[in-house]
């Protein structure tokens, strides 16, 4: 027995005793002829017409779209100018300090020793210095070739700032002794936990942006790499942009992935220092009040993708 269609059960058989001669269909037929010109064209003429009048309707999106985003990045401009001055007339009142070098005359010669009393012993710096060779082998010969791989299979956003990939060598050992702090671990167990010290930033267009992330997640995962942690922050108002953290699993070794427009990146630019003042505790309270306040009034001029809030995080 056939599956019902929708209207089937209303209609009478051909030999219901309800059937009128008039509804032999015929009337239907020339309904459906006067409704509408008979099709002249050969089915290739009509695909050939269809494609003319789906590219046009598209050139006319497209149009759309790029005078939107045409808009939105004189409108940025604007904001970015006045956001330097701003950062300017901070540097004005508060002049940035000159940093001293640390007095190292005294300390043996394979130690190490940074700002604010942070330091490294011998055995640990030695082990700090071969787990970045590490490192750097790791990018070299598994990661980025991975990272370029997943780039080249969309030409509508790329991996930028990839000279920076690596994380200076100094910053990661502030980095392993404040885990080291905070962990009560050693040297190899902190430098294990960091997990930016090799980075990358994808950058699309606004629009391009969600589709373009949740395809460039299970890119990574099909490149074997596993996703540790997704920090969502386009509903944020001191950043915007999601950073994910991923293991390598062979090695373990971490790695960090952002996923930006441009203009969040530039954003991200242009709070750097503000952020890197309020993340060394150094500023007074209202320092801090004058930081954050800038840091919100340049965010909150960053465009939101169509549904980049909709990314969870993870876990």
């Amino acid at each position: 027995m056939g599956a019902d269609r929708p209207g089937d059960g209303d209609m009478p058989s051909d030999d219901h005793p309800d059937r009128r001669d008039d509804q032999d269909g015929s009337g239907d037929h020339a309904a459906r002829a006067g409704n509408g010109q008979a099709e002249t064209r050969t089915r290739q003429e009509y695909y050939s017409d269809l494609r003319v009048t789906v590219s046009r309707q598209e050139s006319v999106v497209a149009r759309q779209t790029m005078a939107e985003e045409r808009a939105t990045t004189e409108k940025w401009q604007e904001t970015a100018a006045e956001s330097r001055w701003i950062w300017s007339e901070y540097q004005r009142k508060w002049p940035p300090a000159e940093r001293s070098s640390a007095d190292r005359s005294t300390d043996p010669s394979d130690s190490w020793r940074g700002d604010r009393g942070r330091s490294l012993d011998n055995a640990d710096n030695s082990r700090v210095e071969a787990e970045c060779d590490h490192i750097a082998r790791r990018e070299e010969e598994r990661i980025s070739p991975a990272m370029r791989s997943v780039e080249s299979q969309d030409p509508d956003r790329d991996l930028i700032g990839f000279e920076h990939r690596l994380k200076g060598r100094d910053r990661i050992k502030e980095k392993v002794y404040d885990k080291m702090e905070e962990l009560f671990c050693s040297a190899e167990e902190a430098v294990s936990v960091v997990s930016d010290t090799i980075r990358y930033t994808f950058q699309y267009r606004e629009a391009r942006y969600t589709q373009g992330v949740w395809t460039d997640l299970e890119r990574l995962k099909g490149e074997g790499f596993k996703l540790h942690q997704l920090k969502n922050s386009w509903s944020d108002d001191q950043y915007k942009g999601i950073n994910t953290q991923w293991i390598e699993p062979d090695s373990g070794q971490r790695f960090e992935v952002q996923f930006h427009t441009r203009i969040s990146f530039e954003a991200k630019q242009l709070t750097h220092d503000a952020y890197e003042r309020l993340r060394t505790k150094q500023a007074d309270k209202f320092e801090q009040m004058v930081l954050g306040a800038f840091q919100a009034k340049v965010t909150a001029e960053v465009p939101v993708p169509p549904g980049a809030t909709d990314i969870p995080d993870y876990p």
